[in-house]
């Protein structure tokens, strides 16, 4: 059987894309606080026959660097985060074709409030939306927001489940330990009859098995190893948790994969590789999508 691995470029609502501090850099295009940044880049990315633009998200400054901010600061470590459905909702807008997906901050938002989002953005893309989650890694904001930091897998799990009721039961409740609300409606549903959720996280045997249990992929953190290792531990959690199909399996790419490594990730079962795109000017971004079309040109 013939598979095909997609491509996708993978992006950030603020001051730089995927490398802190590259705002710093003359020819950095500083427009992230305009719809027209994201628009073109929406629309560069279709033409460039990519198939889909995913955002990740963050609602405060990544305060890990040391004992203080101070550090995050001084680099500019992803200060800005602007709202992804406004970002996602005007690449919509531009668009015809090209997938649109985020990894929502799930569980710092009501269960109801992220069904709601994820089905009005489906309905404006015609069914072209992909769900993301991780279970959180800065402990200063989940405890910000109320989310236990050693139970913050079993929140989540929560909120897909009360999520997936909302988005396919004509009358929906739940009742959970973090999660509780009685019988409601909640229209519309998603287009899709399934919306995928993919979750972002390092590949241990924790994170494969949640995934198997309750989403419908796995999306690589920047340098993991061992991805065929991990690939097969998951497609083995899969079948244990009696899932039919095969999990959606993402890699983030963090450096310049050669041919072997994509062929190596193919026959590991990848279904989409992840690109960032550079910050500079827009011509920039458009020179290096081209030279990227040739090499990928260059696998088949």
């Amino acid at each position: 059987m013939t598979r095909q691995m997609t491509l996708v470029g993978f992006m950030q609502a603020g001051n730089v894309t995927v490398y802190s501090g590259s705002w710093r850099y003359p020819s950095a295009d500083l427009g992230f606080l305009t719809m027209d940044y994201y628009t073109r880049i929406g629309k560069v990315l279709e033409e460039g026959k990519f198939d889909c633009v995913f955002f990740d998200d963050r609602l405060a400054m990544p305060g890990v660097y040391g004992d203080s901010v101070a550090e995050a600061v001084r680099y500019g470590a992803r200060p800005v985060k602007l709202d992804l459905t406004a970002v996602l909702g005007g690449i919509i807008g531009a668009t015809s074709r090209i997938g649109v997906g985020a990894t929502y901050s799930t569980t710092y938002y009501q269960p109801y409030h992220v069904a709601r989002t994820f089905a009005t953005l489906d309905h404006l893309s015609g069914g072209r939306v992909t769900v993301g989650a991780g279970f959180g890694w800065n402990t200063d904001e989940l405890a910000d927001h109320g989310v236990p930091a050693g139970q913050r897998r079993a929140v989540l799990a929560e909120y897909v489940a009360a999520m997936r009721a909302l988005w396919t039961q004509p009358e929906a409740a739940y009742d959970g330990k973090f999660v509780s609300f009685g019988p409601c409606w909640a229209f519309p549903k998603p287009v899709q009859a399934h919306l995928p959720l993919i979750i972002g996280a390092g590949g241990g045997p924790q994170t494969l098995a949640w995934i198997a249990q309750h989403a419908d992929g796995w999306l690589t953190t920047p340098g993991e190893r061992d991805v065929g290792a991990k690939a097969a531990a998951l497609r083995q959690a899969w079948a244990a948790a009696s899932r039919t199909g095969t999990p959606d399996i993402r890699v983030l790419v963090s450096s310049k994969p050669s041919a072997d490594d994509v062929a190596g990730w193919a026959g590991a079962g990848v279904t989409e590789c992840l690109w960032g795109l550079p910050d500079g000017p827009a011509g920039t971004a458009e020179a290096y999508l081209d030279r990227l079309a040739a090499r990928v040109a260059s696998w088949r």
